[in-house]
């Protein structure tokens, strides 16, 4: 176990004093007990560790990452940087790196990221998904909603109000098809959470707060 402690440890020093790596940083809201020394993977390959968190004047956190070069490719800017828990080493976190496109132009070193949520749903990317089937978009839909289980604040309301009408915005754009599948199997979905989110939060007196989302829902469905 002591073994194990002291690899977890000295992993950021020995990356650190490596040339071959990428270091960049990855911004947060929230850092939900990432620590120096987790993980970073990539399609289940440990690929990195964080070698330092900071919390910024700006009232955000600032995760330090590096990356083997050899797997620095799957760092561009189409990647998402999501913090989850860490399934080899229970108790403890990583940052899961993803690709929202392959062949995406790759980030250099000391580059900045805002880091992602399981809560943040690509919504751009909802018509690609539905014409190559429903089963990912479900998946997305729960991770979506399974971040607003518990009482979220107010910027993340923000958050999913942007999501909603980036939604509308895709909707107006699809073809009959899509638009159809949107209209008869995402939009009852997304009024089902959202009314549960209601009663969550009327629970708290913050009830008027899901209004705008309501609203926005009601547009979508008069489109």
């Amino acid at each position: 176990m002591r073994k194990r402690i002291w690899i977890l440890l000295m992993l950021p020093l020995v990356l650190f004093a490596c040339k071959d790596i990428l270091k960049i940083k990855v911004r947060y809201d929230q850092i939900k007990g990432l620590e120096k020394g987790d993980r970073v993977v990539f399609e289940e390959n440990h690929i990195g560790a964080v070698t330092g968190v900071s919390y910024t004047a700006d009232g955000d956190y600032l995760a330090e990452v590096a990356i083997k070069k050899s797997f620095a490719n799957a760092a561009t800017e189409d990647s998402k940087f999501f913090i989850i828990d860490d399934s080899k080493n229970e108790g403890k976190k990583a940052i899961e790196v993803t690709q929202t496109k392959t062949g995406g132009t790759p980030l250099k070193n000391g580059a900045i990221v805002e880091g992602s949520t399981k809560s943040s749903m690509p919504f751009g990317d909802l018509p690609e998904a539905l014409e190559k089937g429903l089963e990912g978009l479900q998946e997305q839909m729960e991770e979506f909603f399974e971040g607003l289980s518990t009482i979220p604040e107010s910027k993340e309301f923000k958050g999913l109000q942007e999501e909603l009408e980036g939604l509308g915005k895709q909707m107006s754009k699809s073809s009959g098809s899509v638009k159809e599948k949107l209209e008869k199997e995402v939009l009852p979905q997304l009024k089902e959470e959202i009314e549960k989110l209601r009663e969550l939060m009327e629970g708290v007196g913050r009830g008027k707060e899901v209004e705008p989302l309501e609203m926005q829902l009601k547009k979508m469905e008069e489109m």
